[in-house]
């Protein structure tokens, strides 16, 4: 079950990716993540409140590590792309998937079976495919190399306290860092103005309340019983659905593309056997209900 809703969790980024990259055209990026962390606080902060008090000095600290590392990862890779490609970007993020075994072992020495190891390297594969590697700036690339370990030890962090902590407490206190940290980033460059336009409140109320406050809820209470491997793998899949959606609304992915799509999708269904029942429980169910019509974004 806790797959299955992770798998949700990156069928929305996917689907919100369009969104974003609409309205940051118009709206300064900075602005747009603070007001989204500000929203997905906000979401959370009624049920959290009464249970802030059972987190403790311990849980609050770690929600703000989380929380540090989240924001951080997202102004390197905002910086990353300013300065490199969109496909060299998109696959050097994507890289959290081979950090995050690596940050286990190191940090933690969590041994990791040989299944995963093949299906990190797999999945690892079809993000280039996916992507189009082509070469980008080193400086750039630097920095969006620094987003994916972020990302990689927010997973592996996370591993480590959500069994321990409250899922709603934790992950509130997480957007409230991220708000407070990416807020703190817009009043620096000065990129602080008030939402305006359907396309850009749209994409602000969708990104806040399920891209963020729900997803990132979903990672804490997952990670109660799933694996920092397991759950980096199935986070692999948010390019996936970026390109399917991207498809719906008039992209095309290309023969790359979309054997890049099936290189991931093989390399979950070789890590674990848990994976592989619940992308066969989305794959079956999708096919039921027919094609729908109309990134860790």
């Amino acid at each position: 079950m806790a797959g299955l809703a992770l798998v949700v969790v990156t069928a929305v980024w996917g689907l919100t990716f369009l969104q974003v990259k609409n309205a940051v055209a118009i709206y300064p990026l900075f602005a747009f993540l603070g007001v989204r962390f500000a929203i997905a606080s906000l979401a959370l902060a009624p049920v959290a409140a009464p249970r802030l008090r059972g987190l403790g000095r311990d849980g609050a600290a770690a929600g703000l590590l989380l929380g540090a590392l989240l924001a951080a990862a997202y102004a390197l890779q905002t910086a990353g792309l300013e300065r490199t490609t969109v496909s060299s970007a998109g696959f050097i993020t994507g890289l959290y998937v081979v950090l995050t075994p690596l940050c286990a072992l190191v940090l933690f020495k969590v041994g990791i079976p040989t299944p995963g190891w093949i299906g990190v390297a797999v999945a690892t594969v079809g993000l280039g495919m996916l992507s189009g590697v082509s070469a980008g700036s080193p400086a750039g690339d630097l920095l969006v190399l620094g987003c994916a370990a972020l990302n990689a030890l927010q997973i592996v962090v996370m591993e480590r306290v959500a069994p321990r902590f409250d899922a709603v407490a934790i992950t509130f206190v997480e957007m409230l860092v991220c708000f407070g940290g990416l807020g703190a980033f817009a009043l620096a460059l000065g990129q602080v103005e008030a939402p305006h336009g359907w396309t850009v409140w749209s994409a602000l109320v969708v990104t806040g309340l399920f891209a963020s406050a729900f997803a990132f809820l979903v990672q804490a209470w997952a990670q109660r019983t799933m694996s920092a491997v397991r759950i980096a793998l199935v986070f692999a899949l948010e390019p996936v659905f970026a390109g399917v959606f991207g498809y719906l609304a008039g992209d095309r992915l290309g023969r790359l593309g979309w054997a890049g799509c099936a290189v991931i999708m093989g390399g979950i269904l070789i890590s674990e056997p848990t994976a592989a029942a619940d992308l066969r429980l989305v794959l079956s169910s999708g096919l039921r209900r027919g094609p729908a019509a109309g990134r860790r974004s």
